[in-house]
């Protein structure tokens, strides 16, 4: 991983350049984030854990240095008590869980914000790979995702996309996509996990054998109706 960095030229929230340290090499009482921004090495165990993490500097490298950018200022002002705060919160499990629908018509966005599985996930079952996608990104949720579970979850952050972008390959999609969420990570003040909607993982179309059938999405104890209901 450190070759790549070097060879990527790879930078953390604070323009440090990328590199990977073993995790006992963090110094005694500092903090993960704060560590990272101040002089680029990313604290790293030998595990699947860690190893997505680093994946995910690579594929998302502006959304990583967006979250390592906020999460080091929020340090620096409140300092590292027990409990992160509202805002850390967020950008946590972002980091940890989410996972990014890309969307380029706002009626399947609205469908996914109101818990309407039967419309997004079967009647629309067609637009996905058309007018909508997901790209996974908390290294936390990929972890899971070795050994799926119908009930794995992950926080979906909606990104409106151009209607081109589905004419584009996969490199440029992650591309805007990457630019794209970082600029909103990094402008937007006032975070929080509001900001995003549950999605089980394995409902999604074509990620799943068993979710070819619409008998899938009548689990209520996975699909549920959530916030439409308030």
């Amino acid at each position: 991983m450190n070759a790549d960095a070097r060879q990527m030229q790879q930078r953390t929230g604070r323009g440090e350049r990328l590199a990977f340290i073993a995790q006992d090499d963090l110094p005694p009482g500092a903090a993960y984030d704060a560590h990272i921004a101040a002089t680029g090495c990313v604290p790293t165990r030998h595990n699947l854990h860690d190893f997505f993490n680093g994946s995910m500097w690579f594929a998302f490298p502006r959304i990583k240095a967006a979250l390592n950018a906020r999460q080091s200022a929020a340090i620096d002002v409140l300092g590292v008590g027990p409990t992160r705060g509202g805002l850390r919160d967020a950008l946590t499990l972002f980091d940890e869980n989410a996972v990014l629908f890309a969307c380029a018509d706002p009626a399947l966005s609205a469908t996914l914000r109101a818990f309407d599985w039967q419309t997004l996930l079967v009647a629309q079952r067609i637009a996905w790979g058309e007018r909508c996608e997901v790209r996974s990104f908390g290294h936390a949720l990929l972890e899971k995702l070795i050994a799926p579970f119908k009930a794995c979850t992950g926080h979906a952050w909606i990104v409106d996309v151009p209607a081109e972008y589905f004419g584009w390959d996969a490199a440029q999609r992650d591309s805007w996509v990457d630019e794209a969420v970082s600029a909103t990570l990094l402008n937007t003040e006032a975070l929080s996990s509001r900001m995003f909607v549950p999605l089980p993982m394995l409902g999604i179309p074509g990620w799943w054998q068993e979710n070819g059938l619409p008998a899938f999405y009548d689990d209520t104890s996975v699909f549920r109706r959530g916030r439409r209901e308030r």
